[in-house]
């Protein structure tokens, strides 16, 4: 987990969703006032949040006691709890909703993970998440795919290169993107991994040619193409589909035996967990 962008990230939505302080508990709720909440699952699927949720609180107030039941990546129903706070009032009162909009998506994400690696079950293929993540949002979403029994795909844009159709449209082609990508690397002494999307047999031939990538994403193949493509590359590559892959049409393309699928529905596409967290009698 990357907890020092975790950080970064809670202290920011602090920022946005409480600036000069939370007046609504403030005017009303004594600054002594001891209170305990549960967090109560209302919708079936694969819980994903908790430990942020205990990092959001923390952060805040260190005194919360925080008391987890569910672990992350467990399957829920509605009515689990799947921890309890105890402590101040206010400051419960101040995490409660940033708590639950991390939770609810990074749970709806999580779950649709799932549900998408059981399609693909009994198959080498790896499912991969994308860029495609909600501004300032990204280390909790995929924190979320991984939780959901997915892999991540580069972090962002660097942690690795990815030479994508317009990269090698405003490079001149295959050949000149790759020798001045390597060429690149070279001079800034980076070991950065290379991926080169191709969108026919040509471009693969040309990336086949050239060389000096480690992966190769095989952009909008139909699974049959992706076979024909996966028998010329004989393994000499690690190798991703990609391109209007969805649920209904995801297990012939693990069938071929690619390396990896990644989709961006994985972030973009998902409905939030169900979620509340209630005050109860101290």
């Amino acid at each position: 987990m990357r907890e020092e962008l975790i950080n970064q990230a809670i202290h920011a939505a602090f920022i946005e969703d409480i600036g000069d302080g939370d007046h609504s508990s403030l005017a009303c709720i004594p600054k002594e006032s001891i209170g305990k909440a549960n967090l109560i699952i209302k919708d079936d699927g694969i819980l994903a949040g908790v430990k942020i949720a205990k990092t959001i609180f923390k952060l805040f107030d260190s005194n919360i006691s925080f008391t987890q039941f569910i672990e992350d990546g467990q399957s829920v129903k509605h009515g689990d709890i799947a921890f309890e706070v105890k402590g101040s009032s206010q400051s419960i009162l101040a995490c409660e909703r940033l708590a639950l909009n991390v939770m609810q998506r990074m749970s709806g994400i999580a779950t649709k993970t799932n549900k998408i690696t059981q399609l693909i079950k009994g198959t080498k293929t790896k499912i991969l998440d994308t860029r495609k993540t909600t501004p300032n949002f990204r280390v909790f979403e995929k924190e979320a795919v991984r939780i959901g029994g997915g892999s991540n795909h580069r972090f962002a844009l660097y942690d690795m290169v990815m030479l994508k159709d317009n990269h090698i449209d405003y490079a001149g082609g295959i050949n000149q993107a790759l020798t001045k990508t390597n060429k690149y690397l070279k001079s800034i002494g980076k070991n950065l991994k290379i991926i080169i999307e191709v969108r026919d047999f040509n471009e693969l031939n040309q990336a086949l040619n050239h060389g000096g990538f480690d992966r190769v994403m095989l952009d909008n193949f139909t699974p049959n193409e992706l076979t024909k493509a996966l028998g010329i590359i004989d393994n000499r590559f690690e190798t991703e589909a990609s391109g209007g892959i969805t649920e209904s049409t995801i297990r012939p393309y693990a069938e071929t035996g690619v390396d990896y699928i990644s989709m961006g529905a994985l972030t973009h596409q998902i409905n939030s967990l169900d979620l509340s967290l209630k005050a109860i009698d101290v």
